[in-house]
């Protein structure tokens, strides 16, 4: 009898320890260039994803942060699993729920901020003057947040079947690549459809100039920046999700209270050498940047997307492109 117990009772602790060990002790976060993706940045420094874990019963976990250069490298990995969650665009996003039907989803939004197609071409004032002597930057052609924007821009000046004509003038880079070349002038790329910092320093040079921002586009402000993941990553690691979640909600929290330190941060952490903390700082707390874990027009990408049919899908509402954690968030 006492065996017999001995035996059960180390069933039981083999049993409680497999269930502590479900979910991974490793996850890997993915994202892109610029002061947009300063949440991760903050949760990274400040190990706010171990706190957040610690706090829900389980310590050790390790997080490896990556950077690349555009989206396609996020979607293959988080589809092959070798990446848990990326941080990039809300077309994206859309893009990914509907070719996944809806196995790929927002965890949350990450950043509500605008996009600015800066050019150095004088004869370029609106969007109807770009030619094929034009090469506008992004960071993924036909996929990115910027280029859903530009055709939804190219729709309203010349009607919805013209969504695609500015596409050709269109060609990938990262960000800081980008706002090298319309800076320096070295490269045929002359335009920029660009995020904070960099557009701050292609304004500032001289020659080049504002075309088009997307709050104009779109009616106001709009998430460009979102947080996504695996449905099945999610289903089977609950507490790690939630403690990324948490940890994201808290970055947030911390960005809108202390804008001093978080800029501060980001300068250390990206070797920040054209701006002063000050300068940063004004970056961080332009009215147009709202740090929010709420989407923000998430539809208004849908209902393009799928409208131009570029997405088969159309999402009843915008809590179907997210996991349960954001869904009592006041989101569009």
């Amino acid at each position: 009898m006492v065996l017999q117990k001995a035996l059960i009772a180390a069933v039981l602790a083999t049993i409680t320890a497999a269930g502590v060990r479900a979910e991974v002790s490793e996850i890997s976060i993915a994202q892109q260039y610029g002061v947009s993706f300063l949440p991760l940045i903050v949760m990274e420094k400040q190990g706010l994803v171990e706190k957040r874990a610690k706090e829900l019963g389980f310590s050790g976990i390790n997080v490896k942060w990556t950077k690349v250069a555009g989206p396609s490298v996020m979607n293959d990995g988080l589809i092959s699993g070798a990446i848990h969650f990326a941080a990039q665009g809300a077309p994206s996003l859309i893009t990914l729920w509907d070719k996944t039907h809806g196995q790929i989803k927002g965890v949350s939004a990450l950043t509500t901020y605008p996009l600015y197609l800066v050019t150095r071409n004088p004869e370029v004032k609106t969007i109807k003057d770009f030619t094929d002597k034009d090469k506008i930057a992004l960071p993924a052609v036909k996929v990115s947040s910027q280029a859903i924007c530009l055709q939804m821009a190219a729709a309203k000046e010349w009607g919805q079947d013209q969504y695609a004509r500015l596409d050709p003038f269109t060609i990938t880079r990262p960000h800081p690549d980008a706002a090298t070349s319309v800076i320096s002038k070295a490269t045929e790329i002359n335009s920029h459809y660009s995020v904070a910092p960099y557009y701050y320093y292609e304004l500032a040079t001289p020659g080049v100039h504002n075309v088009l921002k997307s709050y104009d586009t779109l009616g106001g402000p709009a998430t460009n920046g979102v947080m996504i993941m695996a449905k099945k990553f999610r289903d089977a690691n609950p507490k790690v999700t939630s403690a990324v979640y948490g940890a994201l909600s808290e970055a947030e929290e911390f960005i809108n209270k202390n804008a001093g330190e978080a800029a501060q941060i980001y300068i250390k952490t990206t070797n920040e050498k054209r701006s002063s903390q000050a300068e940063m700082v004004k970056f961080i707390s332009d009215p147009d940047n709202v740090w929010t874990t709420a989407p923000q027009q998430s539809m208004e990408f849908a209902i393009f997307m799928h409208k131009v049919g570029t997405m088969k899908r159309l999402p009843a509402s915008w809590q179907d492109m997210y996991m349960p954690e954001s869904h009592e968030l006041k989101g569009s």
